[in-house]
């Protein structure tokens, strides 16, 4: 059997001709096809405004600045993700506030969530950064409610879920990053996600402040808009102190072919779920799936005992399964700023048995029932 890799992209001729005639157009980066590609994203997740960065991280940290978060300040979200959520309150001398998970959905727990902010008085925290983990989207109408209450922002993490929703308590669908609940959404466009750039982002908002504002430090702080008398094409004012955080018209070339591919990729991935859900059913514990929600399967996460015994396992069969992730709060950046001592049991006991398994579209049905053989062979 060759080798199965947990996540990768898919690139067809389609994908290769968009890059090879941007290539050979005028433009390679600050071109049309940034702009297409803004305006095509922001109509799939059914958002105002889209910006387009060189990468998720860099959304997450103008999405803070954007907002207004300033050093010493609070901001609650989830251990169970990738490092950059956390990090991007970091980036600007704020502090990470960690609430537990829930044992079953892996998402951001309401109620730990709710406890730790009344547990301090009003104004102690600045906002809340749930992520919709492995593409389960998180249901924001709660957590809007919630942050409605005590005054706080939110930032949907939805790097794992472009084309996921969940249904409201009016029956609407509503789409991961389209900016009803959240103030803003952050995706990522990394190679093993849903829609490959090389590199790349996404940031989303149905403000039109924060999207100027996105804009402004996206790009060095620097605009064109007020032009001056008595200069010509060429004056701009640096307004802020921003970053070199844009994309290329090469990658949104490449992103506006994939995205128009990603419904397809996601149904083909519930589909890969629904054949991993009914050979582990009452054998093996994954994530659950809350009613109404559409889970974009950026991830399938399993639970076993003996989690490093079927990691190699199954590489000693060319199966390269991941971890995702080690909580936030033990990694040694965040335990020398003091969270040693921080208690988080789901997302530690989540931790210890949590192992990722091979997901997206091009997985094969022979290859995947040679991992679900492999994995039921080993943990029955």
């Amino acid at each position: 059997m060759k080798s199965i890799p947990y996540g990768r992209q898919s690139i067809d001729q389609q994908d290769i001709d968009a890059v090879v005639n941007t290539l050979q157009a005028d433009f390679l980066t600050q071109g049309p096809k940034v702009q297409e590609f803004e305006e095509k994203f922001a109509e799939y997740v059914g958002a105002k405004y889209a910006v387009a960065v060189n990468n998720a991280t860099s959304g997450l940290h103008i999405s803070v600045l954007a907002l207004g978060l300033k050093e010493n300040e609070r901001v609650i979200t989830t251990p169970i993700t990738f490092a950059a959520t956390a990090n991007c309150i970091r980036y600007v001398g704020a502090e990470v506030w960690f609430a537990d998970i829930d044992p079953d959905s892996y998402l951001l727990c309401l109620e730990s969530t709710r406890k730790l902010i009344e547990s301090k008085p009003k104004g102690f925290f600045r906002g809340i950064i749930p992520v919709d983990f492995g593409g389960l989207p998180v249901d924001l109408e709660v957590y809007r409610e919630l942050a409605d209450k005590h005054d706080l922002w939110i930032i949907e993490d939805a790097c794992h879920a472009p084309g996921g929703h969940f249904i409201d308590s009016k029956g609407l669908k509503q789409k991961c990053g389209n900016g009803k609940y959240a103030d803003i959404g952050v995706f990522s466009f990394h190679p093993v996600k849903h829609i490959a750039c090389g590199e790349g982002g996404m940031v989303t908002t149905n403000s039109k402040v924060l999207y100027k504002k996105l804009s402004l430090l996206r790009t060095h702080g620097i605009t064109k808009e007020n032009m001056q008398e008595n200069h010509g094409a060429w004056f701009y004012e640096m307004q802020e102190l921003g970053f070199n955080y844009r994309l290329t018209d090469i990658q949104s070339a490449l992103g506006i072919t994939q995205l128009a591919k990603n419904d397809a990729g996601v149904t083909r991935r519930n589909e890969i779920s629904k054949i991993y859900k009914s050979a582990f059913l009452g054998k093996v514990k994954f994530q659950s799936l809350p009613i109404g929600a559409y889970n974009a399967h950026h991830l399938f996460v399993i639970e076993v005992e003996d989690r490093k015994g079927l990691y190699d396992f199954l590489r000693s069969f060319n199966v390269f399964a991941q971890i995702h992730y080690i909580p936030v709060h033990t990694l040694p950046y965040y335990k020398n700023i003091g969270y040693g001592s921080t208690n988080l049991k789901n997302a530690e006991s989540y931790y210890v048995n949590c192992i990722s398994l091979p997901m997206y579209p091009t997985l094969t049905d022979e290859e995947q029932k040679f991992v679900i053989d492999k994995v039921l062979n080993f943990v029955l």
